[in-house]
C-alpha cells in the first residue's frame, strides 16, 4: 500500500479507524462518495434530537471499520478469505449507500419515480468500476450476492450486516437515546461461518436478542419517533408542491442539480439513460434542498410558502397516532377546516390533512435469518433458539397510523 495513502479517521464511536488497502482510500477520495458528508444518516431526527447530525460519510467509515472486525474474527476461526475478497467486501460496505439522496430516506423514490437508493448505489458502482478499470469487480459480484462466498454479502447486507451495527450504535450515540446500545464487539467476536453463511456462536444468542430489542426500541423511539414522522412529512409535501408548480412551468429557485429533477422529472428508465442526470444526482445533497426551502418560504404560491415556512421555523403540524386506520369523517372534517381557514379547494386541502402509516418490524422471518450454531452442529433461528417469548413477537410487522394538520386548526 502507497505511504500516502496511509490514513486514520479519529471516529467519535470506535476511535482511530485505519484505511486498510489502495482501493478504499480511492473509493474515499471519489467526488461521487465525498458527496456522503452533505447527507444526514438520520434525515429530520435532529428536529427532536439536536446531536442527530452526523452524516451517511461516518456511518459508511464506521461500517467499514465493524467488517474489518469481522472479518479478523472470521480469519481466527479458521474461516479463509483472500487479500483481495478483503478489499472487495471493505469496498462493498463502504459504498452499499452511495445511492442515497438528500435526507436519506425521507425524499426515497421523490426524486426518480420507481427506483430505490439500493438500485442507484449498483448503478453508481457500475459506473465507477468503468472509471477504475474493473477493481469494483469482485466487490459489485458481493454486493449483488452473486458470489460463491454468501458470508460476505451477509456482512454487507442481512439481518446482522455491518450497516446495522453500526447504524444502531452511532445513532444511539449522536441521537443520545441510550435503548439503541448494542455490544457490537461481543456480537463480532460471536460471528462464525457455517456452510458458507453467517451465523452467531451459542456463547452470542443473548447479545442478539438484545440487538434485536435495541432494534425495535430505535425505531419506535428515533427513527419513527412521531415528531421526525411530522417533519418528514412536511418536506414531503413541501417537494411534492415544488414538483407540481414546476411541472406547470412556474419558477422556482433550485441549485442546478435540484432544477434538473423539479423540471425534467425523470423516470426510473429515463434517468439511467441521461447523463445529465446521473450528474445531477451525483451533485444533489441536503444543502441543494434546504436553501431551496428557505428561498421558497417567500414564493407567491402560499402552499408552498406556508409548508416551507413549517419546515424552516419547525412549526410542524399536530400529529396523531393510532393503531387503527382514521375514518375518511374525521379526515374530511380537518380538511373542511383547513379549506375555510386558508381559502383551499379540496385537492390543495391534502397539504395540509393527510394520513398515512408506518411499520416496525425488527427481524423478518421472510430474508435471511439469524442462525445460531450449537456446539454439536446444530443451527436455529434466533426465534426459535431465544427463551424470550418476545423475540418471534419482534418478527411480526406493527403498523401505526398517522393524521397531520396544522396545529391551529378550529376542529368542531
Amino acid at each position: 500500500m502507497s505511504l500516502n495513502k496511509l490514513k486514520n479517521f479519529n471516529d467519535p464511536v470506535y476511535g482511530f479507524v485505519s484505511i486498510p488497502c489502495d482501493l478504499v482510500y480511492d473509493i474515499i477520495s471519489h467526488p461521487w462518495f465525498q458527496r456522503l458528508r452533505r447527507i444526514k444518516q438520520l434525515g429530520l431526527s435532529n428536529y427532536v434530537y439536536p446531536g442527530a447530525q452526523h452524516t451517511r460519510f461516518q456511518h459508511v467509515i464506521g461500517a467499514m471499520s465493524l467488517t474489518q472486525d469481522a472479518i479478523s474474527t472470521l480469519e481466527q476461526k479458521g474461516v479463509r478469505v483472500e487479500p483481495n475478497e478483503k478489499e472487495a467486501v471493505f469496498a462493498a460496505i463502504l459504498l452499499h449507500d452511495i445511492g442515497h439522496g438528500p435526507f436519506s430516506h425521507t425524499l426515497e423514490n421523490m426524486l426518480v419515480k420507481g427506483l430505490s437508493h439500493e438500485q442507484i448505489s449498483v448503478y453508481l458502482m457500475e459506473q465507477m468500476n468503468i472509471e477504475m478499470k474493473g477493481r469494483l469487480d469482485l466487490c459489485i459480484e458481493i454486493f449483488t450476492n452473486r458470489y460463491h462466498k454468501r458470508f460476505l454479502h451477509q456482512l454487507v447486507s442481512s439481518q446482522l450486516d455491518m450497516d446495522r451495527l453500526d447504524y444502531l450504535r452511532r445513532d444511539s450515540f449522536f441521537s443520545g437515546v441510550q435503548e439503541g446500545v448494542v455490544g457490537q464487539d461481543r456480537i463480532i467476536k460471536m460471528l462464525n461461518v457455517f456452510e458458507g453463511e453467517l451465523v452467531v456462536d451459542e456463547k452470542g444468542i443473548y447479545s442478539i436478542e438484545k440487538f434485536l430489542i435495541a432494534r425495535r426500541l430505535m425505531y419506535w423511539q428515533v427513527y419513527l419517533h412521531k415528531t421526525v414522522v411530522a417533519a418528514e412529512s412536511v418536506l414531503i409535501k413541501a417537494m411534492e408542491r415544488a414538483f407540481e408548480l414546476a411541472a406547470k412551468g412556474e419558477i422556482l429557485f433550485a441549485s442546478p442539480a435540484l432544477h434538473y429533477f423539479l423540471y425534467q422529472q425523470p423516470n426510473a428508465k429515463s434517468f439511467f439513460l441521461d447523463k445529465e442526470g446521473i450528474k445531477a444526482y451525483t451533485q444533489l445533497d441536503d444543502d441543494d434542498i434546504m436553501t431551496s426551502i428557505k428561498v421558497w418560504c417567500n414564493h407567491e404560491d402560499a402552499i408552498l410558502s406556508d409548508l416551507c415556512l413549517m419546515l424552516r421555523d419547525r412549526q410542524l403540524p399536530k400529529i396523531i397516532l393510532s393503531n387503527e386506520p382514521f375514518s375518511d369523517q374525521a379526515v374530511d372534517v380537518l380538511k373542511a377546516s383547513v379549506m375555510t381557514q386558508k381559502k383551499l379547494n379540496q385537492e390543495d386541502s391534502n397539504y395540509f390533512v393527510y394520513t398515512d402509516f408506518v411499520r416496525n418490524r425488527a427481524y423478518n422471518l421472510d430474508h435471511f435469518h439469524i442462525n445460531i450454531l450449537y456446539k454439536d452442529g446444530t443451527l436455529l433461528d434466533i426465534a426459535k433458539a431465544s427463551d424470550q417469548y418476545n423475540i418471534e413477537t419482534l418478527a411480526r410487522s406493527v403498523t401505526k397510523y398517522f393524521l397531520c394538520y396544522p396545529k391551529n386548526t378550529p376542529v368542531n
